[in-house]
């Protein structure tokens, strides 16, 4: 079953390759990306429970052994941001296929889409540090075009800013990859657990918060975050929501994989992630207070949002861990819905500025529930997924001992439904204060306020964050199943070199 490591990284490659060899027919290339998607769905869930029972599996490409070669590895956690990430790449590609735009007017997406997730995949499932760059730049190169579709002036111009910010962090990721070849001369996770461990402790603790920095670029952490608010906001809204769901959650993930793998205990730069998970935390929803526009104020939320799960990492417990585990899934799927949400509500209303929208809860009902529901889940209401991912995280940082970075993290959760409910209430109870621009036609809204196929996907992703909230009990046993595999990765190093 070793194969099933790979598959969920050429599949969709080769998807790719045929949606552009059928470019000329639209239905295929939509069938192809659906079908390609949803067997990734499967393959994702095979490969989480063959992880969860027999313990990590890897494959070595070309029967080169490691550390020579390039490794493929899956264990608890890899395989749970494999399967989240699955099922948010084609909850997204069924909007998009729904919304008039993005995929109905550029014949390139779904074949740029299905290369972001061959990217996506390949970061949770490399067992190579080179490699991971090489994924994390096939993901970043697919989303280069994403983000620019549409060709708007205010478009190109953030999506350039995400370019140039994305470039740097490559090249600091080169020079990350040329200290770390220069000082162990391997490449291989598993192999690096140990040499790093053999180099001096200055050494070790400069690699360590350089990885950080490289990493947390990709993640949006204060004060590496700047480039997000400006970019996300402008791109089509299925680009968006995959975007927010999942792009810096690689990034995240990077940092977790990294930090509990390669450094010993007394390397962990601990202090300074709650530092940076607390400065995270509050900037990002004060940024978030102070925007009058739906994507903004959630893109500032994706920020803010980071800054728990990287609070999670700091503490370097098993609670913790399993905490930043089960908030990042949490995110994944509550964050998507949000922004899918705020979609929906930009179709509708015409514009996204909560001046120019208004009264949206007697126009579109349904529109108001999606996106009550996956707020409610943000802020951390009951019996929503994340109450119990927030509540998981305050306990293990009380546990800790870590009150300050607690009660900001509490604080924030407050500030959170602020600037949630500046939507709630501009959009959908109060009158609109500012027309339309003249050019703005509103479609016909139907019974459900837009077109099924956007509708659906949201409503599906929202039934998810509360079956987690429902099902919490399993569903972080598994984090915590997945939280001590990353403490103690001696199963890790084995599946890799036996």
């Amino acid at each position: 079953m070793s194969a099933l490591v790979v598959l969920p990284v050429l599949v969709p490659l080769v998807g790719a390759a045929l949606s552009i060899l059928g470019g000329r027919s639209r239905t295929f290339q939509r069938v192809v990306g659906l079908t390609v998607l949803t067997t990734q769905v499967v393959f994702a869930v095979l490969l989480l429970v063959e992880v969860d029972r027999d313990g990590p599996v890897s494959m070595q490409a070309g029967g080169w052994e490691a550390p020579m070669g390039i490794t493929f590895v899956a264990d608890r956690f890899s395989a749970i941001m494999l399967v989240v990430a699955s099922v948010m790449l084609l909850a997204v590609l069924v909007y998009a296929i729904g919304q008039p735009g993005a995929e109905r007017n550029h014949v390139g997406f779904q074949s740029v889409y299905l290369v972001m997730a061959a990217g996506v995949s390949a970061a949770f499932l490399t067992g190579d540090l080179f490699n991971l760059f090489v994924s994390i730049e096939m993901m970043l190169t697919a989303s280069y075009v994403l983000i620019t579709l549409g060709g708007r002036l205010d478009q190109v111009r953030s999506g350039m800013t995400y370019v140039v910010i994305s470039l740097l962090a490559s090249v600091l990721f080169i020079s990350l990859l040329a200290f770390v070849y220069a000082s162990t001369g391997t490449m291989n996770l598993a192999d690096l657990a140990g040499k790093i461990a053999e180099l001096p402790p200055g050494l070790r603790s400069a690699l360590a918060v350089l990885m950080i920095v490289v990493f947390g670029i990709k993640a949006a952490i204060f004060p590496l975050f700047f480039w997000l608010p400006d970019a996300y906001p402008t791109a089509p809204s299925p680009v968006t929501a995959i975007f927010a769901g999942l792009l810096t959650k690689v990034g995240v993930y990077a940092m977790i994989r990294t930090q509990t793998l390669l450094f010993p205990e007394d390397t962990r730069p601990g202090t300074l992630l709650l530092w940076v998970a607390g400065l995270t935390m509050v900037v990002g929803v004060l940024g978030a207070i102070a925007q009058g526009d739906v994507k903004r104020i959630l893109s500032f939320n994706i920020v803010s949002h980071i800054g728990y799960m990287v609070m999670g990492l700091g503490l370097f417990t098993v609670a913790g861990l399993a905490g930043a585990v089960f908030y990042t899934v949490h995110h994944i799927v509550s964050k998507t819905a949000l922004f899918l949400a705020g979609g929906l509500i930009e179709h509708a209303g015409g514009s996204s500025r909560l001046t120019r929208l208004g009264d949206m809860v007697r126009s579109t009902p349904v529109i108001a529930v999606l996106f009550f529901l996956p707020a409610m889940s943000l802020i951390g209401m009951p019996p929503f997924s994340g109450f119990v991912a927030k509540f998981a995280l305050v306990d293990a940082t009380a546990a800790s001992g870590s009150y300050a970075v607690m009660a900001t993290a509490l604080v924030v959760s407050l500030l959170t439904m602020y600037s949630l409910s500046k939507i709630w209430i501009s959009a959908f109870w109060s009158p609109a204060t500012e027309p339309l621009e003249e050019a703005v036609v509103l479609p016909e809204r139907g019974r459900l306020g837009g077109p099924v196929l956007m509708v659906v996907p949201t409503a599906i992703l929202i039934a998810i964050t509360v079956a987690m909230g429902v099902a919490a009990g399993p569903l972080y046993d598994l984090s915590q199943r997945a939280a001590v595999d990353l403490l103690d990765p001696a199963a890790y190093l084995t599946a890799v070199a036996p």
